[in-house]
């Protein structure tokens, strides 16, 4: 339980860098550059993808053995990218549909996302603890 608990401690951090990121990059390009809102937040969400994965994968998650970075780093995509649509559509529904402000958005958005995230890296890039228990057998 308490390695459970350390890993959510590293998660939230990771998760913290990664939002600033993402937040700061995305406004930037709304607020500075012009992007339309929906854009700039998929290209800010891809920003922090890549060093979400480089600091998960080093400071948060224990890869499974014998899989190869590139094949890890496939699957982190792979689900990043299901988070970048479940991330989108509630951009789009809370600005286009419901008229609330895109940063108001983002934070709802990046809650949902950031649950999402955990399970599913958890379930699909993590060496399940009774691999380890075995291996040190």
């Amino acid at each position: 339980m308490s390695r459970l608990i350390g890993q959510l401690v590293r998660f939230g951090i990771v998760g913290a860098i990664c939002t600033a990121v993402d937040f700061g990059v995305m406004i930037f390009l709304k607020e500075v550059a012009g992007i339309f809102y929906l854009i700039a937040s998929g290209i800010s969400f891809s920003v922090s993808v890549i060093i979400n994965y480089l600091l998960s994968m080093r400071y948060v998650f224990h890869g499974k053995k014998g899989s190869s970075r590139v094949k890890e780093f496939i699957i982190f995509v792979v689900l990043c990218v299901i988070g970048l649509g479940i991330n989108q559509v509630i951009m789009w529904a809370a600005v286009s549909g419901f008229g609330f402000s895109y940063v108001f958005s983002k934070v709802g958005a990046t809650g949902i996302v950031m649950v999402y995230n955990f399970l599913t890296k958890k379930i699909f890039l993590e060496e399940k603890e009774t691999d380890r228990q075995e291996e040190k057998s």
